[in-house]
């Protein structure tokens, strides 16, 4: 640990864990232990854990999430580039996976980058519902829009707006809701010690004003017997359940519901058994607070949709992809599909909305890397499909020039791993020129 923990810090944590208190202390002298969780958009747990070529072990709070060796390093492996998977600090995880979203759904995420619990959600919807992803930050947007991109689906919308916005345009709108909140970061000293730093010149009543607007925005957006789930990565009461307690007390209409406990979990404080908090000394994790609440009323039932078959535009006659309950648009020269639950999204800051399909460009349309990752093998015929250990894979993602089997068709190729779409490329007598994005390349 580079930064020192403050004196006040110490008391306040002392008060926190009690007798526990030495404990937390020896956490620091533990490395963290990475995981990541499993696309299952893309891949079931059962057949990524056939082709997995690392050493996992469950997280016991989520179906689909794994602990992994640092050894092993996923995030160069090209399962990571076909977005097979999210690398995501366990405890990290709770909010996501204990929110209920249903298939069908409209789920909001309030403070949605990096990403992972959004592609979390996404999920859950099974491609079904819609989900908006917003993070204020324009900046951070785009880290959330690239790995939301990854994970191939088109029920979704990344926008950089101040949530009070959100909130005049959406009452009473969304039968989920997440809520991140920006936080004084206890829970994450370990792991990233320049927290540390910041803390100690801005400690936890700093955010609490931001967190307590935040929540009354989220909550106007709730809908009737929808269900918010708001948490932290802090170990701050003043930050977690004095914040839901200002809540309760000033939505009348919005009470607690309990979250399940797993080993080392502990419940909330102030008398709030039901939330959660995670500590790095009880469990193989980082620190997080978690709380769900509940709008008095019923979800009203939701339309069936008859899964109707959009008019597929020339440029994408080749392919078998399905697109249904949606429309295409183009937008200057940009193609995008447009699920019908994503409408209503003008005057706002969108980062996207929908599928991006690719771009009208003189004479020719050049498809966009968003497509390929959305699509399956089996809806393109000219396929070069390569195994994880293939030299050309790691060229492929390096943007180098790769070269093809002789049957392989000259023009549009889409360019597999072990059936998994990394991107296109475009063939010319077995000479395939690189069109894999150059800010996602492998270095």
């Amino acid at each position: 640990m580079t930064a020192k923990l403050s004196d006040s810090y110490l008391w306040e944590a002392r008060q926190l864990f009690g007798k526990d208190f030495p404990d937390y202390l020896d956490s620091f002298k533990e490395e963290s232990t990475p995981s990541l969780r499993i696309n299952t958009t893309k891949i079931s747990v059962e057949e990524f854990l056939k082709i997995a070529p690392f050493k996992l072990e469950p997280v016991p709070w989520t179906d689909n999430g794994f602990y992994y060796d640092p050894e092993d390093r996923p995030a160069l492996h090209p399962y990571y580039y076909a977005g097979l998977y999210y690398l995501q600090e366990a405890s990290a995880m709770v909010p996501a996976a204990f929110l209920p979203v249903e298939e069908g759904d409209k789920v909001l995420d309030c403070c949605a980058a990096p990403g992972g619990k959004a592609t979390e959600l996404l999920n859950k919807l099974k491609n079904s519902g819609s989900l908006i992803a917003n993070d204020i930050s324009a900046t951070r947007a785009a880290t959330l829009l690239h790995n939301v991109e990854s994970w191939g689906c088109e029920n979704y919308a990344v926008t950089a707006e101040d949530l009070r916005k959100l909130a005049q345009r959406w009452p009473l709108t969304f039968e989920r809701i997440l809520l991140d909140a920006p936080c004084s970061g206890q829970g994450m000293f370990r792991k990233d010690p320049a927290l540390i730093r910041s803390y100690n010149e801005k400690d936890s009543k700093a955010y609490v004003p931001l967190q307590q607007e935040l929540l009354d925005c989220a909550l106007g957006m709730l809908k009737e017997g929808g269900t918010l789930l708001y948490s932290t990565c802090t170990f701050s009461i003043c930050e977690n359940e004095s914040v839901i307690a200002y809540a309760l007390e000033k939505h009348p209409d919005v009470h607690l519901l309990p979250l399940p406990k797993y080993p080392g979990f502990m419940p909330g404080r102030n008398g709030m058994e039901e939330c959660v908090r995670l500590y790095p000394h009880k469990l193989r994790g980082e620190g997080h607070f978690a709380a769900l609440l509940e709008k008095t009323g019923e979800n009203a039932p939701k339309p069936e949709k008859p899964g109707k078959q959009a008019e597929i535009p020339d440029v994408l006659k080749t392919f078998r992809h399905p697109f249904t309950n949606g429309s295409f648009r183009r937008i200057g020269e940009k193609l995008y599909f447009l699920p019908e639950e994503l409408e209503g999204l003008e005057k706002l800051r969108v980062l996207r909305s929908g599928l991006l399909i690719g771009e009208y460009s003189r004479d020719r349309f050049e498809y966009a890397h968003s497509f390929a990752l959305a699509m399956k093998k089996e809806e393109f015929d000219n396929v070069l499909d390569l195994s994880a250990n293939d030299i050309r894979t790691l060229k492929y993602l390096k943007g180098e020039t790769i070269e093809a089997e002789k049957d392989l068709k000259d023009g549009l190729v889409l360019v597999c791993v072990d059936s998994f779409p990394l991107g296109f490329a475009q063939n010319k007598n077995g000479t395939l020129k690189n069109k894999y994005p150059k800010e996602r390349r492998m270095r």
